[in-house]
């Protein structure tokens, strides 16, 4: 059965003209789907019976409900969700105090091959349709009460640039969800044919994963560096717009005695002063077999206070979800694919 749900109006429209049904009937598709949520088609109650048969032929919403979920003393939840394709996927319901945020996944895995990353270290297992990217919203028991929604969460977003695309499509069309741009911010660790078509086509929030400023070192850490160097892309950035409704913000995991030093401060400082931008300091969380650690709570202070003052604006990101490895870097669907298969 093919799935509704990721489709666009357009589409919608071939849809009700293949099952015969009036014009008219997309938008009401449309409603149904992103506004109403419905499980099934048969809830589509201003359809006719006749019309409803002919597309449960062929139709299905393409909504699944998580298969298991962990919660962390903090109030973060981690969902399992399984794809259409059978594999297995995380996603992170983060509430803070008014605000809610759904870090989701774009990939099954992720061929980028950070080293401290966990999902890296399980290689690329395939894309995430926009149906999938969508269900992780769509049904999310907490889902309304969502407020924002990052595109963080396993892979790399902008390797998987048509379905991402679509999906902010849907949240942001006036058919769809709805949302405006700036309740969605999309990752990258610098993917150029990606990136060039998400700055030309999206107006969601840009959040690039930079965690060295030189770039020797960056490929050692990243090894996307490679292809698409910051000295490539921190100038295109710079030439972007950033000083209206959209923003981009620069990650930085902060590792001990490797990107801690007063030289990768300052060459920070020179890669992004002036620039309407943010940088935000996460901690870094153990994983296995790692060389890397985390840095002083002083030395994170001491990072942010010198940017700060030497005009780069920095925060250091609250961890969330630690204790049940839903933190940064730490999404890894291996051994639940083991249990629950």
């Amino acid at each position: 059965m093919e799935a509704l749900l990721g489709k666009t109006l357009d589409e919608l429209k071939l849809v009700a003209r293949e099952a015969g049904l009036p014009a008219f009937a997309a938008k009401q598709l449309a409603q149904w789907i992103y506004v109403h949520k419905v499980r099934s088609i048969d809830e589509m109650t201003n359809i006719s019976k006749a019309g409803r048969e002919a597309l449960a032929q062929t139709y299905c919403i393409g909504c699944s409900d998580p298969v298991d979920c962990q919660r962390s003393v903090d109030g973060t939840i981690k969902y399992l969700y399984q794809t259409a394709d059978g594999h297995y996927i995380e996603t992170v319901y983060i509430p803070d105090g008014d605000r809610a945020t759904l870090c989701v996944s774009s990939q099954v895995g992720c061929r980028m091959g950070c080293k401290f990353c966990m999902t890296g270290r399980q290689g690329f297992h395939g894309n995430l349709t926009a149906t999938d990217i969508l269900n992780q919203l769509y049904s999310l028991p907490e889902r309304d009460t969502l407020t924002n929604v990052v595109f963080m969460g396993q892979g790399e977003p902008l390797d998987n640039i048509d379905h991402v695309l679509r999906a902010t499509e849907l949240l942001t069309a006036s058919y769809g969800y709805a949302w405006s741009p700036k309740r969605i911010t999309v990752s990258t660790v610098g993917v150029r044919k990606g990136l060039l078509r998400f700055l030309e086509e999206s107006d969601c929030h840009l959040a690039v994963s930079l965690h060295n400023p030189f770039p020797e070192q960056r490929h050692k850490m990243m090894p996307a560096e490679n292809g698409y160097s910051l000295t490539e892309f921190i100038p295109l950035l710079r030439r972007q717009d950033w000083t209206h409704q959209r923003r981009v913000s620069f990650e930085y995991i902060v590792f001990g005695g490797l990107n801690d030093t007063p030289a990768h401060a300052r060459e920070l400082v020179s890669l992004l002063a002036p620039f309407e931008c943010r940088v935000n300091l996460i901690r870094f969380h153990d994983i296995p077999d790692t060389e890397f650690r985390g840095a002083p709570e002083q030395t994170m202070t001491w990072l942010r206070d010198y940017l700060t003052q030497h005009g780069v604006t920095t925060t250091i990101r609250a961890s969330r979800g630690q204790d049940i490895f839903a933190a940064c870097g730490l999404l890894s669907t291996a051994k639940q694919e083991e249990e629950v298969q």
